[in-house]
């Protein structure tokens, strides 16, 4: 479902990826650990389209997005890709539910097929009788949750997170992570996670081990077998 070739980027002498190829199947939990400098967020940047790499591709439920003019690019990083981050970047003076519904007005939507879909995530996470209240009055974990929920407002190929459990306490990291499997299990949401938690890479499906801008392996810990970062296209 996402298929990644060559992908070189350098800022200034400082070359940060040196020949990415990945592949990511539809429905995958994958997690990117590496050292600091490793070039994981880069990676996951150019992925998510927030950044250019200098050379090579990126294709993304079929689209060859390093093809698209920036019109186009943003409209399908609005359809296509979910964002969550460590801070999870909440708009303070708007309410649970009215973040939640701000990328589906984005899209095209109207109010009361953006409310709909933004109340059936906010039950899903378990936060409904949160959805008036603004970020300053939830918790860590609840605004987190609340982050997932905008993530996945628009239906997305793809859930891109950056350290998406660095801010949180043990049990609210713990909820997270569960979260992200009975996402991919009941909704068969594909997760791209930069992570330095070694707990949450060593339950997802495959991780992903990068060090001076390349990839050295990658393994499935579930059964502690090396996985290439070629998936098969029937496994899409």
């Amino acid at each position: 479902m996402i298929h990644v070739r060559n992908i070189h980027k350098s800022f200034g002498d400082l070359q940060v990826l040196r020949g990415i190829d990945l592949d990511i199947a539809r429905g995958e939990v994958v997690s990117i650990v590496g050292p600091s400098g490793a070039g994981k967020t880069t990676l996951l940047q150019i992925m998510g389209t927030l950044d250019g790499a200098d050379q090579g591709t990126i294709e993304i439920d079929g689209v060859n997005v390093s093809r698209l003019s920036q019109s186009k690019l943003a409209k399908f990083r609005n359809q296509k890709i979910g964002f969550v981050f460590q801070f999870h970047q909440l708009l303070p003076e708007f309410t649970a539910l009215e973040n939640i519904m701000i990328p589906a007005f984005i899209a095209g939507a109207g109010r009361k097929e953006a409310r709909q879909r933004a109340e059936e995530l906010l039950d899903f996470m378990g936060l409904s009788d949160r959805a008036n209240h603004k970020p300053a009055e939830l918790s860590g974990g609840e605004k987190q949750r609340v982050a997932v929920a905008r993530a996945l407002v628009n239906r997305p190929a793809v859930v891109m997170a950056d350290e998406p459990s660095g801010s949180l306490d043990s049990k609210n990291k713990e909820e997270l992570h569960q979260l992200f499997f009975r996402l991919r299990d009941e909704m068969g949401q594909t997760f791209v996670i930069v992570t330095h938690d070694e707990q949450l890479a060593q339950t997802t499906d495959r991780t992903i081990h990068m060090k001076d801008g390349v990839i050295t392996d990658a393994t499935c810990p579930a059964d502690d077998e090396p996985a290439s970062t070629e998936n098969d296209a029937d496994h899409e």
